[in-house]
């Protein structure tokens, strides 16, 4: 089986899809603000057929996770899509995408729709006229959305509304990191690449943004001064801000201690990861960790 990882040191923050279909979701999840239907990993989708195009009675999101194809629409929009794209399927609005040829195709889709979402459109966040979005990045994305389903179900009232609030957080990250990052012109592709060296924990610890800037072909200086005109934060800000954000999902899955979790992170100690932790989040590592646990 192939399988798709994102490595953390000790394996602590870590997507595990094979090659085969699964669900995510076992059940519909229904609140006040909206409702998701249906989540999952799909392998190796038949492509629907432009001539023949779709229509759906709810939203639907596309991650592509491995695969080069097509979108189009009864709109006019036609493009080429592949990994890290995100397509937006609207109620109503005929459709069609899939591989082309005999490529693979592996995708992670959500099924969703309620008022949040129809505000959402209302107010141009999402909309028909922009169905693709050009994020990057895959493995982050698909961690992101599977975190959504991260506690195990309860049957609580309040598990569907944290359950679609998560979903809503990452969507909102999707459509801010498409529009700050990627609507730039075909010279600033670099940046891609940038984000994920510093967001990944390679073979032998944390790229420096030094060492990013020589990968992507660029000076130092030069390369900062584009990363901070682009995302509003140095390369250190961001791979420091990364960082700390996989520390949040480590202390939440609690197999970890917090040595372990600095070590792997690469902060020199516990001190100085619980100091910056505090000044990220407000609230130290251990009353975190105290926290999420109802402690």
């Amino acid at each position: 089986d192939l399988t798709c990882k994102l490595h953390v040191k000790n394996r602590f923050v870590s997507i595990v899809l094979k090659n085969r279909s699964e669900s995510w979701l076992q059940n519909p999840l229904r609140s006040v603000i909206g409702e998701l239907e249906l989540a999952g990993f799909l392998c190796d989708a038949p492509a629907i057929d432009p001539e023949n195009m779709r229509i759906s009675i709810r939203y639907t999101l596309v991650l592509i996770v491995e695969g080069h194809g097509y979108f189009k629409d009864k709109l006019g929009t036609n493009v080429k899509v592949g990994p890290g794209d995100v397509i937006l399927v609207f109620p109503g609005i005929a459709h069609a995408y899939g591989p082309q040829d005999a490529t693979k195709w592996k995708q992670v889709y959500f099924v969703f729709d309620g008022p949040q979402f129809q505000l959402w459109r209302g107010q141009g966040l999402i909309s028909p006229e922009h169905p693709v979005l050009r994020l990057g990045a895959v493995l982050y994305w698909m961690q992101r959305l599977q975190d959504v389903f991260k506690t195990e179900s309860s049957g609580k009232p309040g598990e569907a509304l944290r359950a679609i609030g998560r979903f809503l957080n990452v969507l909102a990250d999707m459509i801010a990191e498409e529009s700050d990052f990627y609507k730039q012109s075909v010279n600033d592709i670099w940046l891609e690449k940038s984000l994920r060296l510093l967001g990944s924990h390679g073979p032998t610890g944390w790229i420096t943004p030094q060492e990013a800037a020589i990968k992507v072909g660029l000076n130092y200086e030069n390369f900062r001064k584009r990363f901070v005109r682009l995302t509003h934060e140095s390369p250190g800000r961001y791979q420091k801000r990364t960082r700390l954000e996989w520390a949040c999902s480590a202390i939440y899955q609690g197999d970890y201690s917090l040595k372990q979790i600095a070590d792997a992170l690469g902060f020199c100690d516990v001190f100085h990861f619980s100091k910056a932790f505090k000044h990220e989040h407000g609230i130290t590592p251990s009353s975190y960790r105290r926290k999420i646990r109802g402690l």
